[in-house]
């Protein structure tokens, strides 16, 4: 279970995305049940870190820090020049012992270069996929989505994305309480798939898009329904084909994508709150049987509704 994060930075860090990490995960918030994180900044040499928009921050701790964490994260960094030797021999021996890795943005070249990326999915900021193919191109790179988790590595795009990426962790080690709870206090959507396309015609793909916000709403709330293309674009009064464009690019996913994650989100908080059968929370989100929903269940969660009532129950 998560409980200990270390951030890796040096000279050029971007500030914005190191306090995504640190907003993500270095706050207490144990006055709102959330389970406490042993956090930490650190580099290779402790002092003063030049950010890449011209102010210093005072690191006070070398990265020994980083050998007892669960998580290294890496927020943006320089693309150009070196990687300090020393954060590469760093990250090579968090993952040799198995803790996770996350890149936030251009942090994804500095997993690169320590050849973390070779033969994993992965992505960074629309603008830089190419450019992280073409440097590392062992790296499977998967351009405009959100964040690609490939287990031990995790990778998101822009500064909205490492949010998703870092409430994605949270969901994963603690459940969806606590997750929703955490991007509660931060006043952010608590849950967008990594597979979203990163930059949509709208801002972001909850229930308070432009024309569509009612429909989603209504959605949310009838997840038991049949909830099919035709049936939302009549609720909608619009014609199926017009309806998908339109929820494409309002919401970045299609709109088979988007229901099955909100059920799979419902079925979390029912998992985790109730002790109904799984049938029952199976009908109750929309997916008619048991096997239904172990099947959306286990692909997108990577374990069973069972697995993860056991874990994550109350």
């Amino acid at each position: 279970m998560l409980t200990n994060v270390a951030v890796l930075v040096y000279d050029g860090v971007a500030p914005f995305e190191l306090g995504v990490l640190c907003e993500s995960f270095g706050l207490d918030r144990r006055d709102d049940g959330v389970p406490p994180i042993d956090f930490a900044i650190c580099g290779p040499v402790p002092g003063l870190v030049p950010t890449s928009v011209g102010f210093s921050i005072d690191v006070e701790l070398d990265l020994a820090r980083a050998e007892e964490a669960d998580l290294v994260a890496v927020p943006a960094m320089p693309r150009s020049g070196d990687v300090p030797d020393e954060v590469v021999r760093t990250l090579r021996r968090a993952h040799d012992r198995g803790a996770r890795l996350l890149s936030v943005c251009s942090g994804a070249f500095v997993l690169g270069a320590a050849g973390l990326l070779d033969g994993r999915d992965c992505t960074t900021h629309w603008r830089f996929t190419t450019e992280l193919a073409d440097r590392f191109p062992e790296a499977r790179v998967v351009p405009e989505v959100l964040y690609v988790d490939a287990g031990q590595v995790v990778t998101s795009a822009g500064t909205a994305a490492g949010i998703d990426a870092c409430l994605h962790l949270w969901r994963q080690e603690h459940g969806a309480a606590v997750a929703s709870t955490v991007a509660r206090r931060m006043v952010v959507s608590p849950q967008r798939e990594g597979g979203q396309a990163q930059y949509i015609a709208r801002a972001v793909p909850d229930c308070d898009v432009e024309t569509l916000g009612p429909l989603l709403h209504w959605i949310v709330a009838h997840l038991d329904q049949p909830l099919d293309v035709d049936s939302l674009a009549r609720q909608a009064l619009m014609s199926p084909r017009t309806f998908a464009r339109r929820f494409r690019a309002e919401t970045g996913a299609t709109p088979h994508a988007w229901v099955t994650n909100q059920r799979v989100l419902r079925a979390e908080v029912l998992l985790e709150e109730s002790d109904r059968p799984i049938d029952w929370i199976a009908a109750e989100v929309g997916f008619g049987n048991a096997a239904t929903l172990r099947h959306h269940f286990s692909r997108v969660r990577g374990v069973s509704p069972q697995q993860y009532r056991r874990t994550f129950c109350a």
